[in-house]
């Protein structure tokens, strides 16, 4: 037990990478995509994970070899590239964070038996998380989501054994490409948050430096160990969220709702559906605390960067920087969500979409952070990483262009 406990200790900022990650692409997005199209884009899946993980992986690891944050990083190559990072962000996170959640509300009302409306369990929710942020800080985030995966972890890999044993049909293995423009957005919006945006790797830089203050031996090794154990688990369950949304719903002739609180039901019930009617509100609680973690993680990272952002860029060390992004987010979120409630579905499509275009920047970005003098050479990515980089930035230019094309 001591030994668990250890590396628990050591765990931290990859964890959070998957709280962040565990969300929409896999509540959603996944379970989508087992239900209308089967286990036939798991490739999908597959070759995102692969092509991405060099530019994930740079940030915790840039943030530990150097002492700073990816963003000190940017700004050493050019302040123009953080200006660009600074409208990015802008042109998403209110769009991100209104998309995770509205789904974090419907799971609420779900749960709750509809004692609020959507509205307020929205309000609420935002309300709660700003207040746990600015009370408790990043030592809360690092406690408390160390449990939420976990619970998360044990029931989807369960509930997707018992819905792959009760099973009737032969199961299909055979992989397929959309040939219509609906199935090429969807796949785009897919690949887009799968396991996540490419943004987050700046989050997981500022997080590892955190991590760095709580924990003073919390060194780059333990760093690589911690991101490998979230991603690798955030591949693991996405596929178990295909699978699930293949078992469960695919060739049923029902298809998943755009409004956030029908999709709620369906999602639990597909949970229910597998592992019995007494598993509702395990279940239940389970897939929220799924999404609120998703809601806390990006509603502390996206202020954490802006923050440091505008200090950067303005040169200036405001200590309510944080504070003030933080508040801006919260009340944006609200609004966005007040004028879009009914159109979780576009919402999170455009979410999604937006994030997928804006990879290649932080592929390229980050690739050549790692690669530059700013990073000690023994922290320099091998001939393989430097290789899976180029690969992957093809992938990420090539893919974005192709949906330019047809996507549109």
């Amino acid at each position: 037990m001591g030994k668990i406990r250890d590396i628990l200790k050591k765990l931290g900022p990859g964890l959070l990478f998957a709280g962040a990650a565990i969300g929409v692409s896999h509540l959603v997005q996944s379970t989508k995509s087992g239900a209308d199209f089967g286990l036939g884009l798991v490739w999908a899946l597959i070759i995102a994970n692969i092509f991405k993980y060099p530019f994930f992986q740079f940030g915790p690891k840039y943030a530990l070899a150097t002492g700073e944050s990816v963003l000190h990083g940017y700004k050493k190559l050019s302040r123009n590239i953080l200006i660009i990072y600074f409208v990015l962000t802008i042109a998403t996170m209110f769009s991100i964070q209104t998309a995770v959640t509205i789904v974090t509300a419907g799971i609420a009302k779900s749960i709750s038996g509809g004692i609020f409306s959507l509205e307020v369990w929205t309000v609420l929710i935002t309300l709660f998380c700003s207040i746990i942020l600015v009370i408790g800080k990043y030592k809360t985030l690092d406690k408390i989501i160390k449990y939420i995966i976990i619970i998360l972890a044990i029931s989807t890999v369960t509930a997707t054994f018992i819905a792959g044993r009760e099973f009737e049909m032969d199961i299909n293995m055979i992989q397929i490409f959309p040939n219509d423009s609906i199935g090429i957005i969807f796949l785009i919006a897919f690949m887009g948050w799968m396991p996540a945006p490419l943004d987050v790797s700046v989050w997981h830089s500022i997080w590892a430096l955190e991590k760095k203050k709580t924990l003073k031996d919390y060194t780059l090794k333990n760093s690589m160990f911690d991101f490998n154990v979230g991603y690798i688990g955030t591949a693991i369950l996405g596929v178990c969220f295909i699978c699930l949304g293949y078992f469960v719903m695919y060739g049923s002739g029902e298809t998943f709702s755009d409004s956030a609180g029908a999709f709620s039901n369906q999602l639990i019930e597909m949970y229910t559906s597998s592992l019995g009617e007494w598993s509702y509100y395990i279940i239940g609680v389970a897939a929220f605390s799924t999404m609120l973690s998703t809601t806390i993680t990006t509603l502390d990272a996206s202020p954490r960067a802006m923050s440091e952002t505008t200090k950067l860029i303005l040169d200036n060390q405001n200590k309510n920087g944080y504070l003030i992004w933080l508040t801006i987010l919260a009340f944006g979120t609200i609004t966005i969500f007040f004028a879009l409630s009914s159109q979780m579905g576009l919402l999170i499509k455009i979410a999604t979409i937006l994030s997928f275009l804006t990879a290649p920047f932080y592929a390229i970005i980050n690739y050549i952070l790692i690669s530059s003098e700013n990073t000690p050479k023994i922290n320099r990515p091998t001939k393989f990483m430097h290789l899976l980089s180029i690969c992957g930035i093809i992938y990420l230019l090539g893919f974005s262009i192709f949906f330019l094309i047809k996507g549109i």
